[in-house]
């Protein structure tokens, strides 16, 4: 197979923003591949034929240019990325020269900035039709405030939307969400599919259920090899790489896969962890390219295909593309944007503290943050400043996913809190006894609830007052090694008060089953991290080895491997 890679450098120009097409990077190994067939958008007598994708995903109301910690970029000396006004200067200056091109977002648009806390969906729908999407998937955060609420921003929007593993009887959603869309211009369709872990990290509702995405696919291509003469399918999914790559595996009929929700960087640059395409064999032993463009409109992905009759890809070029400073906005759309800003400017830009440390949340869910210290700490002080000795809680817990930005050095804003916690989650407590917390750690650590069986869907983050220790390469369901609370190996025949979220105590992202409903809800997140940061102020901390990953010893490998075999 003969294939172009552009690296998002070469691809992106320096100054002005503009995209370098394919046509200016001409060499494909020893192969020379001719401007004209590059831009050639028909069917040749071979049946070939080519077409464009843009994609993007997990923007999270990054309506506007943001700073590389995802909040509002108050200095763009240091760097400023995406903003849909850029999005929109790439797509004016290169879908010109790419009739055949489709325009696709692999969804959670919701939850992230001030621009959906203030207005909800309201700018992100105008924003949406503005740049002429062709189609959409829906994100987990979609369903953040309900299934009606969903609905209600599904009928403002002009294009089609599509998952195939989503059914509803709310009648807005079961009206607007479709399983696929066929472009008949292209001959083409499209499949969305959305986590089904929805219902675990968000809040659909009972009337909405979420069903395999694999199974939903491959019923799908199916369906519509069966009903259609249609050879040429791709899909846009938000179940994240890991499960793309799964997804890819196990079907048939699939050739391209757009992809969404881990926030997974691919390309040639630093930080990737994956080729862009990622190239995955099916079930045929045919090849199945999988992109994905990051998160929050850092990036817009590209990647340009050539089908044969059977549906199959011959050859492709493209990249991420970087938005950077040094790609223009979009003059019209950024005024809006801007307009949209002055209402909850003055709010979102009071400084509430002063941080020593950059407060970071890109490790939180792979281990002991330092946002994640802070924001336990907060809630933990919070309850304790309520209590009597008598009734004072034992250490708070929160989940990794719930954290969405870092929180830079130096002044802090109100808006830097919400966006670093977008989601209106209060807090709460709990009593808990030792075992059900001991078996809900297991589950977190192994990254499977030790009780129904079903994925965790986040790490966690603690406060001071307990400390946990847990082997990553050990067997799931034997992960956890110590846990300790106030000093002493945690008792699985006492009670614990513990400080949570409501989203967490009521079952989000699996750690605790069956959920808690026995809470009273307290005051919101933000207003405790808000409080919290005007009382330390100036804010030192750094990371106390809360959290312990310990590696298995070879020769306790080797006997639990031993025991495993003997079926112990």
């Amino acid at each position: 197979m003969m294939k172009l890679l552009l690296s998002a450098s070469c691809l992106v120009a320096a100054c002005s923003g503009a995209i370098a097409t394919a046509s200016d990077t001409p060499f494909v190994g020893d192969h020379l591949i001719s401007e004209r067939k590059l831009s050639r958008r028909f069917i040749d007598s071979d049946g070939n034929y080519n077409i464009s994708f843009y994609h993007i995903n997990d923007v999270h109301a990054h309506l506007d240019q943001f700073s590389s910690s995802g909040t509002d970029c108050t200095n763009p000396s240091r760097g400023c990325y995406g903003g849909y006004s850029r999005v929109r200067t790439v797509l004016k200056e290169t879908r010109p020269e790419h009739p055949d091109s489709l325009l696709l977002n692999v969804g959670d648009e919701f939850q992230g900035t001030m621009y959906f806390s203030y207005y909800g969906g309201e700018k992100i729908a105008d924003t949406l039709n503005q740049l002429g999407f062709d189609a959409m998937t829906l994100g987990n955060h979609e369903f953040d405030r309900g299934s009606e609420y969903l609905g209600q921003f599904l009928d403002n929007l002009t294009f089609p939307i599509v998952s195939a593993n989503i059914f509803s009887s709310n009648e807005k959603l079961n009206r607007t969400i479709k399983p696929f869309y066929v472009f008949e211009k292209y001959q083409l369709a499209v499949i969305g599919v959305t986590t089904e872990t929805t219902p675990g990290i968000s809040s659909p509702g009972p009337e909405t259920t979420f069903t395999d995405p694999v199974r939903a696919v491959q019923d799908t291509v199916d369906l519509i090899r069966a009903t259609t003469n249609i050879t040429r399918i791709a899909a846009i999914t938000h179940i994240g790489y890991e499960e793309d790559q799964r997804l890819a595996s196990e079907t048939t009929g699939l050739h391209l896969i757009m992809g969404g929700h881990s926030h997974t960087p691919l390309g040639d640059f630093p930080g990737a962890v994956g080729p862009y395409p990622t190239i995955v064999k099916n079930k045929d032993g045919d090849e199945v390219f999988i992109v994905t463009a990051y998160r929050w409109g850092e990036y817009l992905g590209y990647i340009d295909v050539t089908y044969d009759a059977a549906g199959k890809i011959l050859e492709y070029h493209g990249a991420p593309i970087h938005l950077t400073n040094a790609t223009a906005q979009d003059p019209e759309l950024q005024a809006e944007v801007d307009a949209w800003r002055v209402p909850f400017q003055e709010f979102s830009s009071q400084v509430i503290g002063f941080s020593d440390v950059v407060l970071d949340q890109s490790t939180c869910q792979m281990q002991e943050c330092t946002l994640g210290d802070f924001i336990s700490d907060a809630m933990l002080d919070y309850r304790l400043n309520g209590s009597t000795p008598a009734t004072a809680p034992a250490f708070a817990i929160t989940n990794a996913g719930g954290i969405r930005a870092t929180i830079d050095q130096g002044n802090v804003t109100r808006g830097e809190v919400l966006t670093a916690f977008p989601f209106g989650n209060a807090v709460v407590e709990v009593t808990m006894a030792g075992e059900f917390l001991w078996t809900a750690l297991e589950g977190i650590v192994s990254r499977v609830s030790q009780v129904n069986g079903r994925a965790v869907t986040s790490f966690l983050q603690v406060s001071r007052g307990i400390r946990i220790s847990f082997s990553p390469t050990a067997a799931a369901g034997s992960r956890l090694k110590a846990v300790s609370i106030g000093g002493a190996p945690l008792d699985r025949q006492a009670e614990y008060r513990v400080v949570t979220i409501d989203f967490v105590a009521n079952g989000g992202d699996n750690f605790f089953d069956p959920p808690r409903k026995d809470f009273v809800i307290l005051d919101t997140l933000d207003e405790v991290l808000v409080n919290y940061i005007k009382a330390k102020s100036p804010v030192n901390i750094a990371l106390d080895g809360r959290i312990k990953a310990v590696s298995t010893s070879c020769k306790n490998r080797r006997r639990a491997e031993a025991g495993s075999k003997r079926g112990v």
